[in-house]
């Protein structure tokens, strides 16, 4: 029998999750390096292509057995799709026509999707009030900590803003549609490696259609260490402690991973760079804090469980 899905996920998923969106958050780091030398299209396969190399390396060393049957395979190459090859390819696209501040906040709706997702897919992962307004607190947080300025150009680029929130609805499908692997019985490592196995599949051939980068000089040290940093962990590792939440505490848990790494990444900037925080930096961090807590909903089931007991209960004791 497999295990329930998490409503309320557990400390050491809040720790994985926590450890997920440093991953991606440093991605843009490695991500702005790498860009200086080699082109959109050409990153990405190199990203998916090294870390399906690490991942099948450590299937083959961690003795696993990656899955040999059709069916498997199949779901590898959907959820390559999904999850890798669309929204990487539409959030590219999307990028050069619009700032990087609004194509996050437009990328934060990736839970909002996914709640409305898994209300009509699932019958574990219902839609629920304080999902819904946990959601909107933190896209709220992340548009205050982007700042006002990045919602200047909201109307402008109509097709390019429609590119990022088609990633957004492209991710949050892969949310519901990865959580068959779990019930096929592949495991988290295995499934991570089947999965940018197969996006590599399918985005090799668009580099090299789009970029021709056997006519490009070769990369420089500092590139090459920043592709191996965002193929290594953030998406390696990455993927393991991914497919590792989603089985455990569901698609709409698992991604609520997007309100955390604008976090990540201002603090990283902050921590590594130097880089000045704002007001709007801690209450946008504030108020991310609240939708997750509604959305974890631990803290109103405290609230509800305090207003129905008596007073007397709560003498002597310190709550």
């Amino acid at each position: 029998m497999l295990p329930a899905i998490n409503r309320t996920m557990s400390a050491p998923e809040w720790a994985m999750l926590l450890i997920l969106s440093v991953l991606w958050g440093g991605s843009f780091f490695f991500t702005q390096v790498a860009l200086d030398a080699v082109p959109p299209f050409t990153l990405v396969s190199l990203r998916v292509g090294l870390a399906a190399l690490i991942l099948n390396v450590v299937v083959l060393l961690s003795g696993l057995e990656m899955p040999r049957e059709a069916r498997a395979w199949t779901a590898f190459l959907g959820m390559g799709l999904l999850n890798n090859a669309v929204p990487f390819c539409l959030i590219v696209w999307g990028q050069t026509h619009i700032a990087s501040g609004l194509a996050a906040i437009l990328n934060a709706t990736t839970p909002l999707f996914t709640v409305v997702a898994a209300q009509l897919l699932t019958a574990d992962e219902r839609m629920t009030g304080n999902r819904i307004a946990g959601v909107l607190v933190g896209l709220t947080g992340v548009a205050v900590m982007v700042g006002p300025a990045a919602l200047a150009g909201l109307g402008a680029d109509l097709m390019a803003q429609v590119a990022i929130l088609g990633a957004a609805l492209s991710y949050a499908c892969a949310g519901i549609f990865g959580r068959r692997f779990q019930r096929m019985g592949v495991p988290p490592l295995a499934t991570a490696a089947g999965q940018v196995t197969a996006s590599t599949l399918l985005l090799l051939p668009l580099a090299l259609v789009a970029d021709r980068p056997w006519t490009m000089p070769v990369p420089s040290a500092p590139a090459w260490g920043a592709i191996v940093g965002i193929a290594a962990l953030s998406t390696a590792l990455a993927y393991v402690l991914y497919f590792r939440i989603l089985a455990t505490a569901g698609a709409t848990n698992l991604l609520l991973v997007t309100f955390l790494i604008p976090i990540t990444a201002i603090l990283l900037g902050a921590v590594v760079l130097g880089e000045r925080l704002d007001p709007r930096h801690w209450v946008g961090m504030a108020l991310i804090g609240c939708g997750l807590a509604a959305i974890d909903g631990r803290l109103w089931a405290f609230g509800r469980r305090r207003r129905r007991l008596p007073p007397e209960v709560y003498q002597g004791q310190d709550i």
